[in-house]
């Protein structure tokens, strides 16, 4: 498997999980929860971060959440990228009903739920590989090749 699949598939994985902790506390705090709309999103956005970030820190960005950064701090960035992806949604949404006078309940779908998820994920996984959960060392530094010391200088050659 190539190596940017399984970073890719394990982020559509840990999405999906989000979503559903989202969407599942979304419609229970609405409904035997009792909170109104504007709350109950919040808290289950705020649900749906964590679990996205528990879910890449530990799994598909295992190995570069050790990095540099304090766990807060990662936590505090990813959801900040979070939030710029649900400001695209917003925007896309907004552009659509308002801008363009596509009103119906059909294109406020395609244009906040299709087009929009489409593009806010496409700038959450940007956001959280390079923002998030970057290593200690550029992507350049890892797909180079190895230095080699040449015989009896102790210099380093790129040439073998």
């Amino acid at each position: 498997m190539r190596p940017g699949t399984r970073e890719l598939l394990g982020f559509a994985a840990v999405g999906v999980c989000a979503y559903a902790a989202d969407l599942g506390l979304f419609l229970w705090l609405r409904g035997p929860g009792g909170l109104g709309p504007m709350t109950a999103k919040t808290l289950s956005f705020a649900a749906g971060c964590t679990v996205a970030y528990a879910g890449n820190a530990l799994g598909t960005y295992r190995r570069a959440a050790g990095g540099h950064a304090s766990r807060l701090r990662q936590y505090a960035v990813f959801c900040a990228v979070n939030v710029a992806g649900a400001l695209v949604q917003l925007a896309c949404l907004a552009v659509s009903h308002y801008g363009l006078g596509l009103t119906s309940r059909r294109a406020d779908t395609v244009s906040g739920a299709i087009v929009g998820m489409a593009l806010a994920t496409v700038l959450r996984f940007w956001g959280t590989r390079t923002l998030v959960f970057r290593s200690g060392t550029t992507r350049a530094a890892q797909d180079a090749p190895a230095a080699r010391t040449a015989p009896g200088t102790g210099q380093a050659t790129w040439t073998g």
